[in-house]
């Protein structure tokens, strides 16, 4: 072969591993699988000081279960002091009914090469939940539409190291509100392939998920199959309202996973104090996962703990705090002694924009969540301003993030390959690595690689416009879109899904309220 043929052929080979590492693909990343240790932050002591006061207040001073009255009655048949609607549940009970919980469950995908498991080492990750606003570089704040909340589930298909498609990642304010959890189940269900999230704004909208779920996927697979894990608050200080319970009832009933979860605002929905805040934590948890035990055992539930601290000055909460770490490891070991799956974490911040206050703070609850044990990481990407934003940048920052988890939980092998000793015997004394056969075998998969930074030199990021990280992420957001493709569905399914949609949003009159 002539010289300038071995070099053409040596540059198409080139070209073609060039095309190879640019053409898009659509790849999603197994659930996490931790093989590290967790962080055991408080000492057997304390831990065994939480339960003994948790069951205090629960036996003292106890819950409101309000407008239900159905639930007063299951708690008077399981043995609890019922007094209007105040339930006072005797030492050492709900911890007993909490038993039959399993200790993890699998969470069905209809493409079920993306099912996860919920329990044990996995850390599960889904996406910002809840924000009625949105933000992105060309629209700036506003309020959120079905537009924008099928943009969200498409970027959350197509990212790697995301799991689950999540559940309300923006609240579509441009559809009534009585008949929206129609169009954002659909969404999920047509747009992604990954397990998602059932509505629990009304029982009947949770009814309404079992059965769109039961087009999907088949009415005896859901009975026998968990498809949904879904979120139910609890009002903190100690109080059940009924919607959510009633939300609770329906998912049980029919088998599917609920995350048992407060929402507390250090100072103000909860004391200032760590050991203060895990204590009514964990009453309220308790109480809340008993019920759903009540309702049917072995019900799949989550072990969930959302805690922010308050800024003192202004009454706001703030995220990635040092307290907030602490009540996470806290509320993690609690839930291991329970032998129970362990919602909290995720990408949390007070930030207005995606900027460095935005990354600090999220990284330092990300992180936490990873060495604290969390099994389902809900609001993993996209939050901003303290929950009220579902930002595009924001989401594609934090989905790349995510995989820097993905790669610590896998720890450090120290197999004969990761050894490298004839990689340390062929270059010795002064040499350099780059050329060695190690390194030509493993250089394409040794160090996680993001799919958003820029590491190129000065100059050349300069030349090419010296592009911020919001920029590149903005750039980011165009292109997974641009490449989306949506996955199969079976055509039959399809039209049942639609016709379902339908029926029910003509059944009713529109509601914004």
């Amino acid at each position: 072969m002539s010289e300038r043929a071995a070099r053409r052929s040596r540059s198409g080979g080139g070209a073609a591993r060039r095309a190879e590492r640019t053409a898009f693909k659509i790849e999603t990343a197994p659930y996490i699988d931790r093989q590290i240790p967790q962080i055991e932050m408080l000492p057997e002591e304390t831990l065994a000081l939480i339960e003994h006061n948790a069951d205090t207040v629960l036996e003292e001073i106890g819950v409101n279960f309000v407008d239900n009255p159905g639930a007063l009655q299951l708690w008077r048949d399981a043995g609890a002091n019922v007094e209007g609607e105040r339930v006072r549940i005797p030492r050492g009970l709900a911890r007993k009914l909490c038993e039959t919980a399993p200790s993890q469950y699998t969470q069905h995908a209809r493409n079920p090469e993306k099912n996860v498991v919920i329990g044990g080492k996995s850390l599960v990750a889904a996406p910002v939940y809840g924000p009625p606003f949105v933000r992105d570089v060309d629209g700036g704040r506003r309020y959120a539409t079905m537009a924008d909340f099928t943009n969200f589930v498409k970027l959350g298909y197509m990212s790697k190291y995301l799991h689950h498609s999540g559940g309300t990642v923006c609240e579509p304010t441009d559809v009534p509100v009585n008949k929206r959890h129609l169009d954002m189940l659909l969404a999920h269900m047509l747009y992604s392939d990954k397990p998602f999230m059932g509505s629990v704004t009304e029982p009947s909208r949770a009814q309404d998920s079992v059965d769109m779920c039961e087009i999907l996927f088949g009415k005896e697979f859901v009975q026998e199959n968990t498809v949904m894990t879904s979120l139910i608050n609890i009002n903190s200080p100690l109080t059940f309202d009924g919607i959510m319970m009633g939300a609770l009832e329906v998912f049980a009933k029919n088998n599917q996973g609920c995350i048992v979860s407060p929402f507390i605002v250090g100072g103000a929905m909860a004391p200032v104090s760590v050991v203060g805040t895990l204590t009514q934590v964990l009453a309220e948890v308790t109480a809340g996962i008993a019920y759903s035990q009540l309702v049917r055992p072995g019900a799949p539930v989550i072990f969930g703990t959302f805690v922010t601290s308050i800024d003192m000055n202004s009454g706001a909460p703030t995220f990635g705090t040092p307290e907030a770490s602490q009540i996470l490891y806290g509320a993690g070991q609690l839930a291991r002694r329970m032998n129970l799956p362990f919602r909290s974490g995720g990408g949390l911040c007070g930030s207005k924009l995606p900027d460095a206050q935005a990354a600090y703070e999220s990284s330092n609850t990300l992180n936490a969540a990873l060495l604290g044990g969390v099994n389902f990481m809900l609001h993993s990407c996209g939050w901003l301003e303290g929950g009220l934003v579902s930002s595009y940048e924001k989401f594609v920052m934090d989905a790349d993030q995510l995989g820097t988890l993905q790669r610590m939980a896998a720890g450090v092998p120290s197999d004969e390959n990761a050894q490298a000793m004839g990689a340390i015997e062929e270059v010795g004394p002064s040499g350099h690595y780059l050329g060695c056969e190690h390194t030509q075998n493993n250089y394409a998969d040794a160090f996680w690689r993001s799919d958003l930074f820029d590491y190129k030199p000065f100059e050349t990021w300069y030349e090419e416009g010296a592009r911020d990280t919001q920029t590149l992420a903005q750039e980011r957001v165009k292109y997974l879109l641009n490449n989306y493709q949506q996955p199969p569905m079976d055509p039959s399914i399809r039209a049942a899904l639609e016709a379902y949609v339908a029926d029910k949003k003509a059944s009713m009159p529109d509601a914004f309220i």
